[in-house]
């Protein structure tokens, strides 16, 4: 198969998703996905963004009877491939005796987060309560359990992500700052239309009120003793906190650390803190990058401006 990776990695990611290779009696596969008529711009990207690479027949709009609706019909658009020797390979890799089975060699090549765009478009959700997101579902309730824990070690190898199967065999990463890491990298690949799967432009300005004065929470283990003076020593920080955390080369590094620092819990004391608007935007720009709330981050300020001089990673520099 002489295409480029990133058709591979394309079809790799509609494959998990919602893409399929049919075949009929003797006939040749042909490669197939369907979406509903509110995704046909998704549709039609991803039918663009393939047909460079296989032939294949643009969108055809579809009305299905089914009693079981209050329309009593569905609307959907189809894109079908012609036949290809490429199809016909990948059939053979991604089915066996028609059954759809994951070649995770294939993905040991192809899935990067391009794949991982396509895929989470077609199958993945995204939960937000109050503005704040609280799970990413991936439906892989199609593929065997064995192969969704091989799912899950290949994802947390590849990405650091940490997903858990759940009682209908989907895939689910739970923790926030996984959540907003995932959607970091997913982003510069997803279609407009599918802004509901994102979080950032989602983001609540209510969240970010500008009170006067609000509590802070940080580790008792810090041992302030002088609250406002600690506290305003680490906001100094921002500034190169929200570089970091904007930056996505030096955000991996600090991604690692920070996933590692927020999953020890650790008993924490409030402290009354009055912000200075300039402190407050900052702050708002850095929960919109990584999801962390104002005691997280300030906790965060602290923690890696403790021992600065005995730490050398990078992105300190």
């Amino acid at each position: 198969m002489s295409l480029p990776n990133q058709f591979f990695s394309r079809i790799g990611g509609k494959l998990l998703g919602d893409g399929c290779i049919t075949k009929h009696g003797k006939r040749q596969p042909r490669f197939q996905f369907i979406h509903r008529i509110a995704d046909f711009d998704w549709c039609n990207s991803c039918y663009n963004d393939l047909k460079q690479f296989i032939p294949l027949h643009p969108p055809t709009y579809r009305k299905t009877m089914d009693p079981r609706l209050k329309r009593g019909f569905s609307e959907s658009y189809m894109v079908q491939s012609k036949v290809d020797p490429v199809i016909t390979d990948l059939e053979n890799l991604w089915y066996t005796d028609r059954v759809k089975k994951i070649p995770f060699d294939f993905l040991d090549e192809f899935l990067n987060e391009e794949a991982l765009a396509w895929w989470y478009q077609d199958d993945g959700h995204l939960k937000v309560k109050s503005g704040i997101p609280q799970k990413i579902i991936l439906s892989t309730d199609s593929f065997t359990k064995d192969e969704n824990v091989q799912l899950t070690r290949m994802l947390n190898s590849r990405f650091s992500l940490s997903f858990s199967i759940d009682g209908q065999n989907r895939l689910v990463l739970y923790d926030q700052i996984q959540i907003v890491y995932f959607l970091r990298l997913v982003r510069p690949y997803l279609c407009l239309c599918m802004d509901r799967k994102d979080w950032k432009s989602r983001v609540q300005q209510s969240l970010f009120s500008s009170a006067k004065r609000t509590t802070i929470y940080l580790p008792k283990s810090l041992n302030i003793r002088h609250p406002s003076k600690e506290i305003q020593q680490q906001l100094f920080f921002l500034p190169h906190l929200q570089k970091l955390v904007t930056d996505n080369h030096t955000y991996r590094s600090l991604y690692i650390e920070m996933k590692s620092y927020f999953r020890i819990k650790q008993e924490t004391k409030g402290y009354q803190f009055k912000f200075h608007p300039k402190d407050q935007y900052l702050l708002k720009l850095i929960h919109a990058e990584t999801g962390l709330n104002n005691s997280q981050i300030i906790s965060l300020c602290f923690y890696l401006n403790l021992d600065r001089s005995k730490k050398t990673l990078s992105y300190r520099n």
